[in-house]
């Protein structure tokens, strides 16, 4: 490790990327609209710049795998990434439409270098008996990011005008830039052979990733909860104007799961080896069928004060998921492939995500309550493949 970096700057940085990448998305949405007045331009960039992270993930991975200096990478990634949204926000208004889209999509490509290749790089970090603890810290800092980011980006916006968010949400992850360029370097022992293709690198982490069925179940169980997750901020904004008065309210409910999901991770981190990290997994799955369960029945009765709970609820299954993730990766990657193994794990509960809102919006069209049924049959059924062998 070198001199003078610890556990704090590493978070630290973390904190930083991530809530500058929570940000983002919101910021362009409302840079989008202001500038060019045009709704689904503004949404058309929030797609570009959230799907493509699906694609770039693994090969992001696989290109941090075979780095002798993988922070270096890193930060290269996230000074690109900070360079892209800048570049959306000066061709807004004076580009064409799709120009300014895809520049959003090849942004959006180097978006899982602010997730699961930062956190791949934890164990060089804190090795050991310190990793646990440290886990759960990281964990925390993706609900902190949650909170934040949309906050500062309606916060930004209002107080100095949207594009102002966007410039903002960019500084943020450049501020992570030098942070993420002291991360150590590799330390293997042995000398290292020859990198292979990046093709064939690609199909080894699919590879151990099906091959290694306790990864393998908690993959599939959190790409699962992922798609239920989906669904339900899909409901969201009717789930809001029907129970709470407003769509705006709805909003709220998020708020509130961060919360939980930050003071659940907050106690993992003071109880790191409570639970073991695979039981928690499909645990919190049950926990979050358990939450929409209870959004579904305040949908359907027109009775407020079940939202909360579930948000809750929602959140102490969240952030815990989160956390028992990340250490099973973390204990079943090899070496020379848990970048890749990290990325993929995002990218893939990316699509999930995107899957779940996209399969919602008409279920929530038709029964809003029966679209927040299917979220919570979804969860649960997470955690009964995360039972049988993959």
């Amino acid at each position: 490790m070198p001199k003078g970096y610890s556990v704090r700057s590493y978070l630290a940085g973390a904190t930083a990327a991530r809530a500058g990448d929570e940000m983002a998305g919101p910021a362009l949405l409302l840079a989008g609209l202001a500038l060019t007045g045009s709704a689904a331009h503004a949404s058309s960039l929030l797609a570009g710049i959230t799907v493509s992270a699906a694609v770039g993930g693994p090969v992001l991975g696989a290109l941090l795998d075979r780095a002798e200096r993988p922070g270096r990478l890193l930060a290269c990634a996230l000074a690109l990434y900070a360079a892209g949204l800048t570049a959306v926000l000066a061709g807004l208004g004076r580009l064409p439409a799709a120009c300014t889209v895809v520049l959003a999509v090849l942004t959006g490509l180097l978006g899982p270098a602010l997730s699961g290749g930062w956190t791949a790089q934890l164990p060089r970090v804190a090795a050991g008996a310190h990793l646990p603890r440290a886990n759960a810290l990281d964990a925390m800092t993706f609900g902190a990011a949650g909170l934040a980011g949309p906050a500062l980006a309606g916060g930004a916006a209002e107080a100095l005008g949207a594009p102002t968010a966007v410039v903002v949400a960019a500084a943020l992850v450049a501020a992570a830039v030098p942070v993420a360029w002291r991360l150590p370097a590799r330390t293997d022992a042995a000398p290292r052979a020859r990198p292979a293709p990046v093709a064939r690198a690609l199909a080894a982490g699919f590879r151990v990733i099906l091959r290694r069925p306790p990864l393998a179940r908690a993959t599939l169980v959190s790409v699962v909860c992922c798609a239920a997750q989906g669904m339900l901020t899909a409901c969201v904004p009717l789930l809001g104007a029907r129970v709470l008065g407003s769509a705006g309210r709805g909003a709220l409910l998020f708020s509130c799961a961060a919360v939980s999901a930050l003071a659940a991770n907050a106690v993992l981190a003071r109880y790191p080896r409570s639970v073991a990290p695979d039981t928690l997994v499909r645990a919190a799955a049950l926990v979050q069928a358990a939450a929409l369960a209870l959004a579904a029945t305040a949908a359907a009765t027109g009775r407020p004060a079940a939202l909360p709970v579930a948000a809750v609820l929602l959140g102490a299954g969240e952030g815990p998921q989160l956390t028992a993730l990340f250490a099973v990766r973390h204990r079943e990657s090899p070496e020379h492939l848990r970048g890749q193994i990290f990325t993929t794990g995002a990218s893939l509960k990316v699509t999930a995500f995107a899957l779940g809102a996209a399969v919602a919006g008409p279920l929530a069209t038709w029964s809003l309550p029966g679209a927040l049924l299917v979220a919570a049959g979804t969860a649960a059924t997470a955690a009964a493949v995360g039972r049988e062998r993959v």
